[in-house]
């Protein structure tokens, strides 16, 4: 490790408990400044360039308040049959999104932007998109009763999760796994490196 990559911090530019934890099991230490982006404000024709932007958007935001530091920012949706699929706004909308997939499969887009930050101005700026399918087992009502009153699928994007109670219903994906939960390892692992820093440099375990 250089003394330039010891002196600046890992900073995750997002609320997700998902990300985080993830970012710890892969031996990271991320800071957690979440960016308060409007999301709703973002918009694209294709999901995966709104991910692209949101993404970008909450890395910019931290990266404003940072002066070392390699920021991340990600974002997901899932996209069935063209539509985008963020947190549901209710319970009611979480029971009609798996009453329709259900049995299908739908494509779990994560943007996710590195913005590094070098004495208080950005001089690197990499944003990255990961598609996943995602096939979906059918429910039966009981259990999709019983997964709702947990209140998991309010939470996440596309009312499901891979590394928590939703994956019981998810019959298998084509793609990277870790993006699903919410960021790509192996992406981030090559943006680092393309900013001349290696993930193996970051670990803290």
């Amino acid at each position: 490790m250089t003394a330039a990559t010891a002196l600046r911090r890992l900073v995750l530019a997002s609320a997700s408990p998902a990300r985080l934890s993830l970012l710890r099991q892969a031996g990271l230490a991320p800071v957690v400044v979440v960016s308060d982006v409007d999301e709703t404000a973002v918009t694209a024709h294709r999901v995966a360039e709104r991910v692209a932007l949101l993404a970008a958007a909450k890395a910019a935001a931290v990266a404003e308040k940072e002066t070392e530091a390699l920021v991340i920012g990600a974002d997901s949706l899932l996209e069935y049959r063209g539509q985008a699929m963020g947190k549901p706004a209710d319970v009611h909308e979480a029971r009609d999104r798996w009453q329709h997939i259900g049995g299908r499969s739908g494509v779990l887009h994560t943007g996710q932007a590195l913005f590094d930050v070098q004495d208080g101005a950005v001089v690197g700026r990499d944003v990255a998109v990961v598609s996943t399918t995602v096939h979906f087992a059918r429910p039966s009502a009981a259990e999709l009763e019983a997964y709702l009153a947990t209140g998991e699928p309010l939470a996440v994007a596309g009312a499901f999760t891979l590394d928590g109670l939703g994956a019981s219903f998810v019959r298998r994906i084509d793609g990277d796994a870790a993006a699903v939960v919410g960021l790509s390892l192996a992406v981030l692992r090559t943006q680092l490196a393309s900013r001349g820093v290696a993930v193996t440099d970051l670990w803290r375990r």
